[in-house]
């Protein structure tokens, strides 16, 4: 099988500094894969390499069956690359851009005015053409944005942090013309650090410290390392509660989510026992991911991932 993104200890360094470290993944063609990781754990720097904005300083990778050290120039007119600092024009309209992106991709006279028109109704714009981007909203913008990006039909889109600083509604509307894109055959890489954004993707990445700890699909990672019952607790004051959840013994992981604790017990016949140790009803839930990026991050320090 040819990959569309195929790493192998790939690495890059600033300094003494190790933005991304022995990167080695797989990423299938046709598939929404998230890079997923707290702000500056290195997802950012992995793009960038794949891209080849950045050069790695160690390690290989081929993108579209390409090497991504020798045959770059043969990658980026295959590739689209979406930041949250993405350049539209805020004096011109909305069909102004998308003219002025096809012509920086070249598209033809010929095939543009189809193409522009195909990214309207992507991007939910149909009856917008006319509108400065100075007056659309921050969602509008983003998917303008997205469409103006992959305007030139590109095999590989990475969309980096593409969803920073819009609302959850647009951040769904954007997910949808992502699927949208998968479903015809085009290969996604999008960072984030939300988890309901996770959630909506094929596999994911847990990237953190420059590592990458797990790449699997979403119920499978928490199939895979979420071992026992975890519950819920909403004590009054939930960070004092923590030290003392943790010292109970058939208790294997606490964390705190809001006015929250989620608590991993060994098994769910200690729900009633931790019921009168703590003087609160515990309520089972499913993990989430963000569950299953603490508890992984806990076993790597402990040594339990490599």
């Amino acid at each position: 099988m040819e990959y569309a993104i195929s790493t192998r200890e790939l690495t890059r360094r600033f300094g003494d500094f190790t933005a991304v470290d022995s990167l080695t993944m797989d990423i299938i063609p046709g598939e929404i894969c998230g890079f997923l990781g707290p702000n500056g754990a290195g997802k950012s720097t992995a793009i960038r390499m794949l891209c080849g904005i950045l050069a790695p300083s160690s390690g290989m990778a081929t993108v579209l069956g390409y090497d991504l050290l020798r045959e770059t120039e043969k990658i980026k007119p295959k590739i689209a690359y979406m930041s949250q600092k993405f350049s539209l024009y805020d004096d011109l309209s909305v069909i102004q851009n998308l003219d002025f992106y096809a012509g920086i991709y070249s598209i033809s006279a010929r095939h543009r005015r189809k193409r522009m028109q195909e990214m309207l109704e992507l991007a939910q714009l149909t009856g917008r053409e006319k509108d400065l981007v100075a007056n659309l909203s921050s969602g509008y913008k983003q998917r303008l944005a997205l469409a103006a990006a992959i305007i030139a039909d590109p095999e590989l889109v990475f969309l980096d942090e593409p969803t920073s600083g819009v609302s959850p509604t647009s951040r769904r509307q954007f997910f949808e013309i992502i699927k949208t894109l998968a479903e015809k055959g085009t290969t996604v890489i999008v960072t984030t650090h939300f988890m309901d954004e996770a959630e909506r993707c094929d596999r994911i990445a847990f990237i953190n410290q420059g590592k990458l700890m797990a790449l699997d699909a979403p119920d499978q990672l928490k199939q895979q390392f979420i071992a026992g019952c975890m519950v819920e607790l909403t004590p009054p004051d939930p960070i004092n509660y923590l030290d003392q959840l943790s010292s109970l013994p058939y208790v294997k992981e606490t964390s705190l989510h809001g006015s929250q604790i989620h608590v991993l017990l060994a098994h769910e016949e200690y729900m009633s026992q931790l019921a009168r140790d703590c003087g609160h009803t515990p309520e089972p839930i499913e993990p989430s991911l963000e569950d299953v990026f603490i508890h992984i991050a806990r076993l790597r320090k402990e040594g339990g991932v490599s």
